[in-house]
């Protein structure tokens, strides 16, 4: 079973996507924000999949890439933002910082579970 690891700011959106992804067949592991994913990842958690948001207080998704890309065991796993946000100058920040790819929300579970499976070959 792949696990995806789920950071984001709000319950309601980590308890949806969460859902959707745990009736897909897939492990949920879960970060209210980037500080806490990122303590996570420095202990080794094992993911096959990051799916962040981008504006969260603290640290934001952005930054969160940057520091989990320099880690040598997350440096090849697959990344997805999914935010309101849809602007391309932040789509061009988010894939130099290193992400696979980008939801817009709100998204739907068919639109989140094709593009999961197009990154996670």
């Amino acid at each position: 079973m792949k696990t995806i690891f789920l950071v984001d700011d709000s319950a309601t959106i980590l308890l949806s996507v969460s859902s959707i992804l745990t009736k897909a067949g897939y492990a949920v592991e879960k970060a209210g924000n980037a500080g806490e994913a990122l303590q996570q990842f420095h202990k080794g958690i094992k993911t096959d999949l990051l799916i962040t948001d981008l504006n969260m207080p603290g640290m934001n998704g952005i930054e969160l890439i940057q520091e989990v890309r320099k880690l040598p065991s997350y440096r090849f796993m697959p990344i997805l933002f999914l935010t309101t946000e849809s602007q391309q100058s932040k789509k061009a920040e988010a894939k130099a910082a290193g992400a696979s790819g980008w939801i817009v929300k709100p998204a739907s579970a068919d639109d989140l579970l094709n593009t999961i499976k197009l990154v996670m070959r």
